[in-house]
This record gives C-alpha cells, structure tokens and sequence, in this order.
C-alpha cells in the first residue's frame, strides 16, 4: 500500500517539514530503510542516523525542525509508528463466514459476520458476538461468551463458561480457564479441590502466544480493561490484573494475587499468592516478590528490594574479592597488634 507523506501526517495529527508528495510504500528501521521506507527516531542515541539514513521520510518529535529529508513532525514518534503501520500493513483477515469443516453445537450462538475456519469447535450455548474470529484449531467450550471484534488464533482454547470481552486478541496457543493449580494435602494426600470459577479477559486486551490463565477456584480469575500480556506467562487461580498493566514474557504469578493498574511486571519475574502489587509500580526482570508492594515503587532482585538499594548491591558485587582481600589482610594486622599487646601486657605484668 502506497500513501502520500502528507496523507500519513495527517491521519497521525502531524505536519510535514518538506515535500509532501513523497510515496511510502513502507517502514524500515534508520539504519536498514531505502527510498520508499519511511523511518523513526523515538530513542535520542539515533539522532545522528539522520543525516545519513536511506529513507525518504522521517518520523520525528517536535524539538526537530530541520533534516536532509522530509519530516513527519509528531507528538510521540513510537505512539505514531504504532498508528500508521496499521495503516500501511492493513490486517490480513481470513474471509468472512463459517466453514464446514468447523463443529457449531446446534445451540450455539452465532452473530453476523463472524469468521470460524476449519478444525474450529464451538460448544453447547457457547456465545460468538460480531465480528469474531476464529483461526483453525480454536476450542470455545461449552457456554464461554467471545465479544465484538476478538480473535482468536490457530489453537486457542477457552474453557467453559469464561468471557472474552471486545476486541480482545488471543495469540496462538493461548489457553483461558485451565484448572488452577488446587490441592488439599499437598505431598500427602494430593486432593483436587474442583475448580469452579472462570475467568473474566475485559475489553482491549492481548495475549501472547502459549500464556496460560487459569480459572478462578472460586470466584473469577480476572484481566481487566486494555492489559498487555506477552508469551508464555503463568496466571494462577483467582489472580486480579488491574487496567492497563503489562506482563513480560514467562512472568509466573501465584494464585489469589491482586495487580493494580498501569503496573509493569518485567519478564521472568515471580510473584507469590495472596499479595498485593499496587498502582504504578514497576517490578524488573527476574524479580522474586514475596510481600506487598506499595503503588508506584520500583523493585528488584531476588529476593526483593528498593531499586536503588538492589542497584548499589550489584555495583558492589565486583568488589567483593578486592573487599575480601583487604578484609583478611586487615584481620591479620590486626592479630599482629594483638599479638604485640598481649606480649606488652604480659612483660609489664612481669616487672611487677
């Protein structure tokens, strides 16, 4: 798709510095783009790529006013990137309707313009709204209700009675409502404890490829409005993420934790149960969170603490044979004095 550089300012709410009827056929990084491609710079280290990239356009923040090529000059250079790939790399959707090689329970409910492709299974008083799409493999099981405009991607499978809300996208190998991880006499007896709940994905989410969210044991699992999960991440029984949250890849949270809004949760980190992760707080990668963290805090390392305490520990770490060193040195000098002391003591005590 080729559009005019004044056309995709426009549509991003933009200006152009230079000519406006450059062609885009394309969006290229700075250093790989070529005639055609239009470029970005959001990370100020780039800056200098300006002069000399191949691009015939350039996506820039409003602090830059000059350059050797055409500008598209925008609030938030990577806020417009987002906005106009969609726009030169339209969705490719499968065709709309309902192939025979789908299973649709008799009772099923079916919306206008829904998509289900083949190998696709919708169960018993399962609810498809409009717009929906089902790529090949996805499982709806028997009563879960799939919003407006959601997709679901080859593999999927949503269990009984959980709720996808709109525009929600599910990426490939996703599983919502699995058993959550209960058992009465753990190492003992192993007792299921049957898991009744389901689990609640609101409006606007995504989720990465092969993320598993279980269903509540009672009660709801719940991922509210606008949350960005990536791949492969665990969510257990009964875990509420607040709006707006984003989860990083093979992040593991224990069952009955709380999430508040807009937190970010870095890849690998690890959360036990039943605690509390306030609004606007930022957890790192790889980060053990074993107790409540207050809104808007930073936290880091295993186990956790204060990001900046965590920052002067690992600074310290290479020190650590130089400091051990100096240490054993000192203890021995020390001793020497000690030594000399006592032998003092030992001569006065003698003349006496």
């Amino acid at each position: 798709m080729h559009k005019k550089l004044s056309d995709i300012a426009s549509f991003l709410g933009g200006f152009v510095i230079g000519d406006g009827d450059v062609e885009i056929r394309a969006v290229s990084g700075i250093e790989e783009a070529s005639e055609g491609d239009l470029t970005f710079v959001a990370n100020p280290r780039y800056r200098a790529d300006i002069a000399t990239t191949g691009a015939s356009a350039i996506l820039v923040p409003r602090d830059i006013t000059a350059a050797p090529k055409p500008l598209v000059v925008v609030d938030d250079p990577y806020v417009s990137l987002a906005r106009v790939l969609t726009l030169l790399y339209p969705d490719e959707a499968p065709p709309a309707g309902i192939s025979e090689g789908a299973f649709i329970a008799p009772d099923a409910s079916i919306a206008e313009n829904v998509t289900i492709c083949p190998g696709s299974c919708v169960g018993s008083s399962a609810r498809l709204d409009r717009g929906v799409t089902l790529y090949p493999g996805v499982v709806v099981g028997d009563g879960a209700v799939i919003g407006e405009d959601s997709v679901l991607y080859p593999n999927v499978t949503i269990y009984r009675r959980c709720i996808i809300g709109k525009r929600v996208v599910l990426h490939a190998g996703v599983v919502v409502g699995s058993d959550g991880f209960g058992f009465a006499g753990p190492g003992t007896g192993n007792v299921k404890v049957p898991q009744v709940g389901i689990v609640r994905i609101d409006d606007d989410c995504e989720i990465g490829a092969n993320t598993t969210i279980d269903r509540g044991t009672l009660g709801v699992t719940w991922i509210k409005e606008g949350v960005k999960i990536d791949n492969l991440v665990q969510i257990a029984h009964n875990v509420v993420i607040g709006e707006r949250s984003v989860v990083v890849a093979q992040v593991g949270i224990s069952g009955s934790t709380r999430i508040g809004r807009g937190v970010l949760l870095g890849g690998q980190a690890g959360l036990v149960g039943h605690i509390t992760v306030g609004d606007g707080a930022m957890v790192a990668a790889k980060t053990g969170i074993h107790k409540n963290v207050p809104p808007g805090t930073v936290m880091s390392g295993f186990s956790q603490m204060p990001h900046r305490l965590w920052l002067r520990t690992q600074a310290t770490l290479p020190q650590l044979p130089e400091m051990r060193k100096r240490l054993l040195d000192l203890a021995a000098r020390i001793e020497q004095i000690e030594q000399v002391l006592q032998s003092m003591n030992d001569n006065e005590a003698g003349t006496q």
